[in-house]
């Protein structure tokens, strides 16, 4: 049940996370730079989190105390930088070929958990890796280019760390710490650190209060910008962090991959941009190699770490990113 739950979770995640760019496009066509539509996206997302987050974390000053150092890396690497780095990529290189960069971060935790646990990836593991990325390739629908600026290739691999920090952060945050704490105290962090790099001029920052168009009609920006930081952002990342709780690492990435054909339907039914068949076929790869990942973790299961009640509150939970959530030192886990 709390792995049909947290599937759910990811897939709703993913969906969530794949409208943004449907939003910032009519933000964008409209005169707002890219790193001021990612501002307000989590900026506003971290204010309609402010009250919620409080009523979470009540109670649990030594929760937040322990988990300030993942809370920061969270907003920072997670949520700022992963975005930076991303607009930075489509500076210098095609859209296509840097969302595929970024999301080999996909890899990039299946590498870190071999790396950092010892879990080295078994043959499905393996296989299913290979189907997504060729299916995403396929969902993506590159097309080739004569020369690559390495400029694009780093910032693109920088958003990749971005999202592998996400998917790794989410998972092995404390326990005691409610999914939305987790969220709001991020977003905030990351809205914060995009403020600054505005005010210092390392990221370009203007917007209009024009109409935009939106879904083939002329509409308020508030409209995308209550899209960006509603659901972009705080239904996507609340629900994200509680489904990698639930999954671990490594599962969570690859139903994230998902995002990429949820962000190509998106566009579809507002854009009018029409998915070819070779992209279809690219997501059918993707939830193939997410069913062939999930097969293997479960023939794995008699693997996994077991947390050991040492009876020391403030101790350090120690996880299987990719097994079932396991009871911590600082006690139940409390997904929301």
């Amino acid at each position: 049940m709390q792995t049909r739950t947290g599937i759910g979770l990811a897939l709703l995640s993913a969906a969530t996370f794949g409208t943004s760019g449907t939003f910032a496009r009519s933000l964008i066509d409209a005169g707002w730079s890219a790193p001021a539509a990612v501002t307000a996206r989590v900026g506003i997302a971290a204010l309609i989190l402010t009250v919620p987050t409080i009523i979470a974390v009540r109670g649990r000053g030594a929760t937040m105390r322990r988990s300030l150092g993942a809370i920061g890396t969270f907003g920072l690497l997670a949520v700022a930088g992963a975005q930076v780095c991303f607009f930075n990529a489509v500076r210098f290189l095609p859209v296509g070929i840097a969302l595929l960069l970024e999301y080999l971060g996909i890899i990039l935790v299946v590498l870190w958990m071999w790396a950092r646990h010892r879990q080295r990836p078994r043959r499905l593991t393996l296989a299913g890796s290979a189907l997504a990325a060729i299916g995403l390739i396929l969902v993506l629908n590159v097309t080739g280019t004569d020369t690559i600026d390495i400029r694009g290739v780093a910032w693109g691999l920088g958003a990749a760390v971005g999202l592998a920090a996400y998917f790794v952060l989410s998972a092995r945050a404390d326990a005691d710490l409610p999914s939305v704490a987790m969220a709001g105290t991020g977003l905030a962090v990351g809205a914060l650190a995009l403020l600054a790099l505005g005010a210092a001029g390392a990221l370009p920052m203007h917007a209009t209060s024009a109409d935009v168009q939106f879904a083939g009609r002329t509409t308020s920006w508030l409209v995308p910008v209550i899209g960006l930081s509603v659901v972009g952002a705080v239904l996507a990342f609340v629900t994200g962090i509680a489904a990698a709780r639930a999954l671990g690492a490594r599962l969570s990435s690859f139903v994230g991959l998902t995002e990429v054909l949820f962000a190509a339907l998106f566009a579809w039914f507002v854009l009018g941009e029409l998915p070819v068949p070779v992209q279809l076929g690219g997501g059918l790869l993707i939830i193939a190699g997410v069913v062939l990942v999930r097969i293997d973790e479960q023939q794995g299961s008699g693997n996994r770490i077991d947390a050991i009640d040492l009876g020391e509150r403030d101790a350090e939970p120690i996880y299987d990113l990719d097994a079932e959530p396991v009871a911590s030192f600082a006690g139940p886990r409390g997904v929301q």
